[in-house]
């Protein structure tokens, strides 16, 4: 039987094979065959009987693992199995955490680290008590802005006068007496003094990555960062100003204000905020949102196009901001993002992680050279969708002359245009003449 996720072979034991012990136990456990070859040959092992009684003790004694170990015999070649259960409290071997992923063990570090130790004692990032903070670290105005907004929602029953301390207590953002992170994050007046990569960072951007034409840094707490962005959007980035209020207004040319809003949202609320700083980008022709954190365990890419369960790496957080009004609990931030792209006749968002974060991406004009080649169009075909576009129509003759085509050829070819709603057809006879469409 060949190596698997849950299987190892070892010719021999040493003790440096303690490391697939760990990651075993990290994962979903496993079995370790001592006597084996790489190719699920048993080999055989002299030391078995001393190995047989050595390594239970071994095990438990610096790893505090308990695991069965087997002798077996095969052509009188002696080998050892040792079963290794799935453990839910994080393992280590001498401080370091190991885990095996697929044929191959990894040691975790840093985040992955971090976001496996809380996974493993049931907590999650914002769930942990930030013992340095106190109640004079979070902002009352933010605080009440909140209440007016939940209110508004209707998604909150409190009392008109009640206090930061009972809120924050009802929110489940306090505990024995501590400010739990998500506090911090959502109402704390300088939240970049305890997660200095709160901020988030706004570039502007020229033809390429390299060209950056200027940039800002926003930072401030959750419920006022989210407002604080679409201003600064608003004064140094978008050409035509986006009324970040009323969720239904589309600017003809520019980007569907409910897209905008839920690309922010999604990354204040999912981030890491142990990670980097949270990027926008705007270019000519689209705009970018990264934020530090991948998807879900069991969530894809795939199934960001459809209804999907809702599982927020930052629960506490995730639910303040839908008692606020600000998100809602089903799943549908990335539906919203396409659907509005949709209605406003732009290309389909990119929706996909990148780097070790997640990134999103929406494009203002669908009809831009890589645009027009992702509909798989010919060269004659985005040649002519650009000079209708410059020109604002195109005729038969005229495609013909710039392509160096027949008239046939050319008729073929924009009939096929009209077919993928790329153009529309206006005129009779020879009054023809073709317009880009409006349709999606």
């Amino acid at each position: 039987m060949p190596e698997q996720q849950n299987i190892e072979y070892k010719q021999s034991w040493h003790d440096d094979y303690l490391k697939w012990i760990c990651g075993f136990a990290n994962a979903n456990g496993g079995k370790l065959y001592i006597g084996i070859d790489d190719k699920g040959k048993v080999a055989g092992i002299n030391n078995h009987q001393e190995l047989l009684e050595q390594l239970p003790n071994k095990l438990r004694d610096i790893l505090g693992v308990f695991a069965e170990v087997n002798l077996h015999n095969e052509d009188n070649k002696h080998y050892l199995e040792v079963l290794v259960p799935r453990y839910d409290v994080p393992i280590s071997l001498r401080g370091r955490y190991y885990i095996r992923t697929g044929s191959t063990l990894q040691e975790l570090k840093g985040p992955a680290l971090n976001e496996f130790i809380l996974k493993r004692t049931g907590k999650t990032w914002d769930d942990i008590a930030e013992q340095k903070a106190s109640i004079d670290d979070i902002d009352e105005t933010t605080i009440r802005q909140f209440l007016t907004d939940a209110r508004k929602a209707k998604r909150i029953n409190v009392e008109e006068e009640i206090t930061i301390s009972d809120l924050l207590e009802k929110l489940r953002l306090r505990e024995d007496g501590y400010l739990k992170r998500a506090a911090i994050v959502l109402f704390g007046k300088d939240p970049g003094k305890f997660y200095p990569n709160i901020a988030v960072k706004i570039g502007k951007f020229g033809k390429s990555d390299a060209d950056l034409k200027f940039h800002e840094v926003v930072e401030d707490n959750l419920i006022q960062l989210k407002e604080r962005i679409g201003e600064m959007l608003n004064a140094k980035f978008f050409i035509h100003p986006i009324d970040f209020e009323g969720m239904q207004r589309v600017e003809r040319n520019e980007y569907p204000v409910a897209a905008i809003r839920e690309m922010i949202l999604n990354a204040l609320v999912h981030r890491n905020y142990m990670g980097a700083q949270t990027q926008i980008r705007l270019y000519d022709n689209h705009i970018s949102v990264w934020n530090d954190g991948g998807l879900p365990e069991g969530i894809t890419e795939e199934d960001l196009k459809k209804v999907h369960r809702s599982k927020p790496g930052n629960p506490l957080m995730a639910d303040v901001c839908f008692k606020g009004g600000y998100i809602d609990s089903w799943g549908r931030g990335t539906i919203k993002i396409i659907e509005s792209c949709r209605e406003a006749n732009l290309p389909e968002p990119v929706l996909k992680e990148e780097q070790g974060g997640f990134l999103s991406k929406m494009y203002k004009d669908r009809f831009t050279e890589e645009q027009l080649k992702k509909l798989g169009l010919n060269e004659r075909q985005i040649e002519a969708v650009i000079y209708t576009k410059k020109y604002g129509k195109i005729t038969n003759s005229d495609y013909q002359k710039l392509c160096n085509v027949s008239e046939r050829t050319a008729l073929r070819d924009l009939d096929d245009l009209i077919n993928r709603d790329v153009i529309k057809k206006e005129g009779e006879k020879k009054g023809t003449y073709y317009e880009l469409s409006d349709g999606g």
